[in-house]
C-alpha cells in the first residue's frame, strides 16, 4: 500500500510554529496548487486547490525560518485525516499532508534553492524538484 503526496505550489501564508507538549516544534501552513485547462467552449479556466501542510522537528524549524507567503516549494509527504469533537460535540475532520521533506524552488535571489548552504528538510540523495515549477509565471500564483 502506498500513501504518498507530491506537490509543487505556493505558500498561502507564513508558517505558524507551535510546540507539542514534548517540546517538538510543529509548523503548519497552506499550499496552493493550480491547474489551467480549457473548458468545452475553449475558454481558459484556472482551478486552485488548497492543501494543509504539517512539518515536525527540524523541518518545522527550517520552515519557520525560511518559508514565507507566496514562496514556491516542492513538498513530499503522506495524506492524513484527523478527527475531533468540537465544542458542540460535532465531529470535525481535517485532511493534511504530513511533510516528509520539502525543497524551496526558484532562484537563490528570491529565496529559492538551498537555505544558507543547508538542504532544508530534504533527502540529500534527492535530485528532483528544482525547476519543477519553471513553467509557472506570476499569473499562476493564486493570490
Amino acid at each position: 500500500m502506498v500513501n504518498k503526496a507530491i506537490l509543487v505550489g505556493n505558500l498561502g501564508r507564513d508558517p505558524e510554529i507551535r510546540s507539542l507538549p514534548s517540546g517538538q516544534p510543529v509548523a503548519t501552513f497552506s499550499l496552493a496548487t493550480s491547474r489551467r485547462y480549457r473548458d468545452r467552449d475553449g475558454n481558459r479556466k484556472d482551478e486552485t486547490e488548497w492543501h494543509n501542510i504539517v512539518c515536525f522537528g527540524k523541518q518545522a524549524e527550517i520552515a519557520g525560518q525560511y518559508l514565507t507567503k507566496g514562496k514556491m516549494i516542492f513538498v513530499e509527504g503522506r495524506i492524513q485525516t484527523r478527527s475531533w469533537d468540537d465544542k458542540e460535540g460535532k465531529k470535525q475532520y481535517r485532511t493534511e499532508i504530513v511533510c516528509d521533506n520539502f525543497q524551496m524552488l526558484g532562484s537563490k535571489g528570491d529565496g529559492g534553492g538551498r537555505a544558507g548552504g543547508a538542504t532544508p528538510a530534504t533527502d540529500p540523495g534527492y535530485s528532483g524538484g528544482e525547476g519543477a515549477g519553471d513553467s509557472l509565471g506570476d499569473d499562476d500564483i493564486p493570490f
